[in-house]
């Protein structure tokens, strides 16, 4: 099993910026990736950013060159850097991993972030 747990989410006006966290426990040795997807009301929920344990990155079209994700593996933490927000990034935020072995998904408890004048 692995928990788990977002935290940074908020209010922020166009243009500003956020820094989520998720922290990872459990049997950590099952996963690989972690990443972020949002979901913003009436919509699918959506690719973010992922980060492998090498580090290796892929973003989604409309985060490019705005959202910056990275790990810290000592403390088995992902990090969201979020520039430059747009009203449309408004969503709650989930974070996400997958059991290497039996594919088995698991998603954080989410995190709203609403930008807003």
């Amino acid at each position: 099993q692995v928990q788990l747990v977002e935290s940074g989410g908020g209010l922020v006006q166009p243009g500003g910026s956020l820094r989520l966290s998720c922290a990872a426990s459990g049997t950590i040795s099952r996963i690989n990736f972690m990443g972020w997807y949002r979901q913003a009301p009436g919509n699918q929920r959506e690719l973010v950013a992922i980060i492998t344990s090498a580090g290796g990155t892929n973003y989604g079209d409309s985060v490019k060159g705005r959202f910056t994700i990275s790990r810290d593996n000592a403390k088995n933490t992902v990090y969201l850097q979020m520039n430059s927000l747009k009203p449309e990034d408004t969503a709650v935020y989930y974070c996400h991993t997958k059991d290497r072995y039996s594919g088995y998904d698991y998603w954080g408890q989410g995190t709203q972030v609403t930008v807003s004048s």
